[in-house]
């Protein structure tokens, strides 16, 4: 496995929880292949750690459900199609209730985050993966404005989990026109305070992603 680029990325030390966010920054990143079996001592030597940090920071990624066992080692976990359309289910469910949260307890610097980049998506200043990113940011703005802690944590949870498990999909251009779309009806319920019609759009946009999973994942039988 080879080391990571860069400067060092923890302490000589390890701190667990630094170590933790590194290894998950790369899974998600797609640093490490679905078939690589990650042991504890290459990964030592990657991050420049003790194989004792390794170890924690492995078993705190396996409880959430982003590697799995494999032998003496983990690996990245591959999802099945049900496995993403059961972690839209529940993300539907809590992000309705974040947008909801949002348009009853966001401050005026929440909103500006959430205009800024919305505006930037707009402006045309982010296309292709640029853009897919800044729906990300922007759907982890409003789970921010919710000021609801536990729905924070367990969104950023599951969407790490969709992350992995669904590598394949690529929204098209008409995907993500409408995906701009939802997200200025969500904004505006947000803005204007209107926690209802808030959850309604964005429980409106997510059922719509997880119908193009759907379909996709029928198409491919």
């Amino acid at each position: 496995m080879p080391a990571r680029t860069g400067p060092p990325p923890v302490s000589a030390t390890g701190s667990p929880g630094s170590l933790y966010e590194l290894i998950r920054s790369d899974i998600l990143a797609g640093e490490f292949s679905a078939t690589a079996v990650l042991h504890e001592q290459p990964l030592g030597e990657r991050y420049k750690v003790s194989r004792t940090p390794v170890r924690e920071a492995l078993t705190r990624l396996e409880n959430e459900g982003l590697v799995e066992k494999a032998g003496r080692g983990h690996r990245v976990r591959s999802g099945t199609a049900e496995d993403v359309l059961e972690v839209y289910e529940a993300r539907i469910v809590l992000e309705g209730q974040a947008a909801a949260s949002a348009a009853e307890r966001r401050s005026e610097l929440d909103l500006a985050r959430l205009q800024h980049l919305h505006a930037t998506v707009l402006a045309g200043e982010a296309e292709g993966p640029a853009e897919r990113s800044a729906h990300s940011s922007w759907h982890a703005t409003i789970w921010r404005a919710s000021h609801n802690r536990t729905i924070e944590e367990l969104l950023n949870r599951l969407t790490a989990q969709l992350r992995i498990y669904d590598r394949g999909t690529q929204e098209t251009a008409h995907d993500l026109e409408q995906t701009r779309t939802e997200h200025e009806a969500i904004l505006a319920a947000v803005q204007e305070r209107r926690p209802e019609d808030a959850r309604t759009a964005m429980t409106a946009h997510l059922t719509r992603a997880r119908e193009v999973r759907l379909h996709r994942f029928g198409s491919e039988g």
